[in-house]
């Protein structure tokens, strides 16, 4: 059973963020401020639960959430700062787009940089925990999910839409296969040291 609450706040913001480990694409955070009387059996961590489960919370967090915010860090800015910033950076994002200003924060993970004038506290797997940081870990792996099937058109020998970009057998293959697209990420490990990729 997932907790409501973890500072005893009304307001209280969870965040979270999906794509850190993808080869390609962004990655997204989303974070939500739900009602204290927000119930739901099936939202989990997004990893927990399926695909079909997850697009059916999708429209269930939106509709019930105070307000959400949901917002992508490309991977030109990934290879910028590096995933760890840029996955901070996308939270960050997203908090600014809520329309009512938390009065906390609570972080998936162990890191996170101070947000302007909000206490926060990082909760390793509190997507797992926390009503508030499941229901971002939806958002944003869903989000994202979308995203990646769309450029999927625009690239289908990658197979994205299945594998969203992350470092599939088949998604590495393909790199060896046909090189680069402008959605990879360039400083991330494209190919295992054996296939050297040349850029």
């Amino acid at each position: 059973m997932l907790l409501k609450n973890h500072s005893g706040l009304i307001l209280e913001c969870g965040t979270d963020e999906a794509g850190r480990g993808c080869l390609a694409g962004p990655v997204t955070a989303a974070a939500v401020i739900l009602p204290e009387k927000f119930k739901n059996t099936i939202l989990n961590d997004s990893k927990q639960i399926s695909e079909k489960k997850r697009m059916l919370l999708k429209p269930i967090i939106e509709e019930q959430a105070l307000c959400f915010g949901v917002s992508h860090v490309y991977q030109e800015e990934i290879d910028t700062i590096n995933i760890l910033n840029a996955s901070i950076l996308a939270m960050h994002k997203s908090i600014a787009q809520l329309s009512t200003i938390p009065e906390y924060i609570i972080v998936d993970g162990n890191k996170f940089k101070d947000y302007p004038n909000i206490p926060h506290e990082t909760i390793i797997k509190g997507d797992g925990k926390y009503l508030s940081i499941a229901a971002a870990s939806v958002l944003a792996k869903t989000y994202r999910d979308l995203y990646m099937e769309k450029i999927h058109e625009e690239f289908p020998m990658y197979n994205w839409k299945k594998n969203k970009g992350y470092p599939t057998k088949e998604h590495r293959a393909a790199i060896k296969e046909f090189g680069i697209t402008k959605y990879h990420r360039k400083t991330f490990r494209l190919l295992p040291e054996q296939l050297k990729l040349t850029l």
